[in-house]
């Protein structure tokens, strides 16, 4: 049996609560969605004393005018430089110029030597929108208690149902942008390989260090998590 276990691991995908990414949106196990923002981030501390008030002023409206809850997630890692540093070396071989050969070469070297002694980091924010379909109507005790015994029906949203539950998410999306964007950040959704890729990058951290997800459209997979 311990044999058998260990031929055949346990996936990491049986302990998350996703259940399914498609359409730029990550479905949860509990019939909730997500939609998740990448926003760009900008130095406060080089603004004029004016445009840090603009900025705080912006951001407590934005805050005033939702009426849903959002998440906001920082991500921070250690910058893989290691695919620039071998298209520089298929440069530096290329090269026909000795001088140049050796200044590209050297270059490589302090490059590497700098991101190995600083640990320069590499930051990513998100905000995280979600829609509870549940959220907007009163549930009762017998319709929970249905749920409870039948989860499946909640995971495996049909097509229609899902349609109309990620219109309402999308009026979301678009008042989270245009609040972000007034304050100059720049967002941008995560479409489905986008989403994938982050979590990819998340749950393997090591893996996808060493290989990259390819495009999801290139490679057979479950997209039931």
């Amino acid at each position: 049996m311990a044999s058998q276990q260990k031929n055949n691991p346990i996936s990491t995908q049986r302990y998350l609560k996703i259940a399914d990414i498609k359409k730029d949106t990550v479905i949860m196990k509990d019939g909730t969605l997500r939609a998740i923002l990448m926003v760009s981030s900008i130095n406060f501390a080089l603004k004029s004393e004016d445009e840090q008030e603009a900025i705080i002023s912006g951001y407590v409206s934005f805050l005033n005018n939702l009426d849903f809850p959002i998440q906001v997630v920082v991500q921070s890692r250690e910058l893989n430089i290691a695919n620039y540093l071998e298209s520089m070396r298929k440069k530096a071989n290329e090269q026909t110029n000795e001088l140049l050969k050796n200044q590209t070469l050297q270059y490589i070297d302090y490059v590497s030597q700098l991101v190995s002694l600083g640990k320069i980091m590499n930051k990513h924010f998100y905000i995280v929108v979600p829609y509870n379909p549940i959220s907007d109507k009163r549930k009762g005790f017998w319709q929970s208690l249905i749920e409870a015994f039948r989860p499946i029906d909640v995971i495996n949203l049909k097509e229609e149902r899902f349609i109309r539950l990620k219109k309402q998410l999308s009026e979301r999306i678009v008042s989270v942008i245009n609040g972000l964007s007034s304050m100059g950040l720049n967002v941008v959704q995560l479409d489905t390989q986008g989403l994938i890729e982050m979590f990819y990058n998340v749950y393997n951290q090591e893996t996808a260090a060493n290989q990259p997800l390819d495009n999801v459209e290139k490679i057979n997979i479950n997209n039931n998590f």
